[in-house]
């Protein structure tokens, strides 16, 4: 008797396409970690959008005109600089801001830094990138700079909003991010309760800048918020006297102008 025997073909795993595993991976990190609104931390709807549609009326937009050099909003044309800037001489060249720092900002800013709801920010980024990119880049800056947080804030927090915020700045823009040259070496006290000069006063030796490349004379700054300046004036002067010829800044939100 003989034997007959066939090939049959050898089966092959099936392989999935890598676009519908990564739809498949969006759609469960979707209902694992749905995308809440930046402004009323519900789950935003219509999926896909950054923000409730009508949580966008609920911000406080800067809204021409500003201060020439802060760029807080004051009451008419004819007002050049707010009452700090115009009291104070600055060490930064000039700033913008996207919405007026009020009750909801402070809401929003809270979850973010004290409740890890860092997405929060892919909203403010492209709303920046939207609203304020032609400004930005007509800085011609050479690095963006985010204000560093003390080492030991850093453990606690486990991230720096400005440097998330200005990674996320860096692509659309297309400047670089350098973390690097400016540090925070002194743990300051609250700055809440303090005014403009009291602030100011306990930033000084808070931050440090090694010396700036050549490559390097005109920097921009990036925060979360700029309320009387402080902050960003310190970190200013340091990076001056480490060689920028310009600085400048860029924060989410900003105090009322005077």
């Amino acid at each position: 008797m003989v034997e007959i025997r066939t090939k049959t073909p050898i089966k092959t795993p099936f392989k999935v396409p890598f676009k519908i595993i990564q739809e498949g991976s969006d759609f469960l990190t979707d209902i694992l970690f749905p995308r809440r609104c930046p402004v009323c931390g519900d789950i935003v709807l219509p999926k896909g959008n950054l923000i409730c549609p009508g949580c966008m009326a609920k911000l406080s937009w800067v809204r021409r005109p500003v201060c020439k050099k802060c760029g807080k909003e004051v009451l008419d044309e004819t007002i050049e600089y707010c009452r700090d800037c115009a009291r104070h001489k600055r060490s930064f060249d000039y700033g913008l801001s996207l919405i007026n720092y009020d009750d909801t900002a402070s809401r929003s800013m809270a979850r973010i830094k004290y409740n890890n709801r860092r997405e929060y920010l892919d909203f403010y980024s492209e709303a920046m990138v939207r609203k304020m990119g032609k400004r930005i880049r007509s800085m011609d800056g050479d690095a963006l700079i985010p204000v560093p947080v003390h080492p030991s804030r850093l453990r606690e927090r486990g991230f720096n909003q400005a440097e998330e915020l200005a990674r996320r700045l860096s692509g659309p823009l297309g400047i670089p991010v350098n973390t690097s040259v400016l540090k925070r070496e002194r743990k300051t006290a609250p700055q809440k309760n303090l005014d403009s000069s009291g602030r100011l006063k306990n930033l000084e030796q808070a931050f440090t800048a090694a010396a700036l490349p050549s490559a390097m004379q005109k920097v921009i700054l990036v925060d979360d918020i700029y309320t009387t300046g402080s902050t960003i004036e310190a970190c200013a002067r340091v990076l001056r006297k480490a060689g920028a010829e310009h600085v400048y800044f860029v924060t989410i939100f900003i105090g009322h102008g005077q």
